[in-house]
């Protein structure tokens, strides 16, 4: 119920009335029995509701038929969860994703409402054929849309796979922000970058993707991702029209799961993540790729943050990190945890450079970290450089160089 109201809430809706309704089995014309419905229809008479949300997916027919019963407007989990994206979206792209997840839910949406033109014929007299009715046309002209904004996102996709591609010529390893809604992934992101990312105690606050560089403890720099959060029954069309941008997730070297973990539904919201992610192909309870973050721990009582740092402890190694975005506690360790993930398994080399060779020093710091530079009495240069194995061969194709140790 808190959820459905946050929801609500996020479209500035105001609230005057919420319940509860238990049901023994779903009626196909209405949802709801005929009793539930009647009483319904008073509370909204009463209160003068020009819209019911319904926090479940409804079906075009019941819709309709509630719509008539309680002579207001009513909209399902669906629509109003697009509607908040809808609101949400500031970039082209963005705004282009949810265009097409609302196109896709309305054209599953069109029923018979309009008949004025069914008996409208396309010839002279008997001759020709019935005419295109107005929902064939509205179908069409979707169908044709829907078509359009998929060639343009096409080309985000494209766009975003070049992006993606140069990246990966320099040695900046991608960590993701994943989590539930309003777990507090865009405060953390402001918190590590020092960003100013809107983040609001609000369902969805964010939803374009944002990047930002991160230096770690030491030295080594990271692009972090701040990505839209999830959320329970996340629209099918949402997940497929964010596909391009989800993808930054599937690309990304180590994937941060934020979770709430002063949240009462902090298991099932995690649950809920883990599903949207293994969706995506992303595998949940791979150790080395994916950390949870136990973010808003300031908000737990003395009793349940001990309760909480045994359970971290326990763990082990690939322990949840907790932290608190708001205050900065624990983003030290989660910043020492993520620099560990990220340069295991690197080779440490070192390379000889005369001391003219800037271009060979720059390419060095454009291809891999440099740990440190000594000048030796007769000015050359020498670089330990830390990088990962498959770019190891890079290095010493063009310098010649002696690999000192494995990270």
């Amino acid at each position: 119920m808190d959820e459905a109201v946050g929801l609500a809430a996020a479209i500035e809706l105001d609230v005057v009335f919420s319940g509860l309704v238990s049901l023994s089995e779903i009626r196909p014309a209405t949802y709801l029995g005929t009793g539930k419905v009647e009483e319904l229809a008073d509370v909204v008479e009463a209160e003068h509701v020009d819209l019911v949300f319904f926090d479940a997916a409804l079906s075009p027919v019941q819709q309709r038929n509630l719509e008539k019963a309680w002579s207001t407007k009513v909209v399902d989990r669906t629509a109003l969860i697009l509607e908040i994206f809808g609101m949400r979206a500031r970039t082209k792209e963005g705004a282009l994703q949810v265009e097409l997840a609302h196109l896709n839910y309305q054209r599953s949406r069109l029923v018979r409402s309009w008949t004025h033109l069914e008996r409208q014929r396309g010839g002279f007299g008997f001759l020709g054929g019935p005419g295109e009715t107005q929902i064939e046309a509205d179908r069409r002209l979707i169908g044709e849309r829907i078509v359009r904004i998929e060639k343009e996102l096409e080309q985000v996709k494209r766009t975003r796979g070049l992006h993606r591609a140069s990246r990966k010529r320099v040695p900046y390893p991608i960590v993701a922000l994943v989590g539930y809604t309003n777990a507090g992934k865009s405060t953390l992101f402001n918190r590590l970058t020092r960003a100013e990312v809107m983040a609001k105690d609000l369902l969805f606050a964010t939803l374009d993707p944002t990047l930002r560089a991160v230096d770690l403890p030491h030295g080594t720099r990271i692009i972090l991702s701040d990505t839209v959060g999830f959320i329970s029954e996340l629209p099918t069309q949402l997940v497929a029209a964010f596909r391009a941008t989800l993808e930054e997730v599937l690309e990304a070297d180590l994937i941060l799961h934020v979770r709430d973990i002063s949240h009462p539904d902090t298991e099932a919201q995690a649950a809920d993540v883990a599903d949207v992610l293994e969706d995506l192909g992303v595998e949940v309870k791979d150790g080395g790729r994916v950390i949870e973050v136990w973010n808003k721990i300031d908000r737990l009582s003395p009793e349940a943050r001990e309760q909480v740092q045994n359970q971290t402890l326990r763990a082990g190694a690939g322990a949840p990190v907790a932290v608190s975005a708001l205050t900065g506690e624990g983003t030290d360790d989660l910043l020492g945890v993520i620099e560990r993930r990220i340069t295991s398994g690197r080779v440490t080399l070192s390379v000889t450079l005369a001391a003219e060779d800037g271009e060979g020093l720059s390419w060095l710091y454009r291809h891999g970290e440099v740990l440190e530079r000594t000048t030796g009495e007769d000015g050359v240069l020498q670089v330990a450089l830390r990088i990962p194995p498959e770019r190891a061969g890079l290095v010493t194709r063009r310098f010649g160089v002696r690999r000192v140790h494995t990270m």
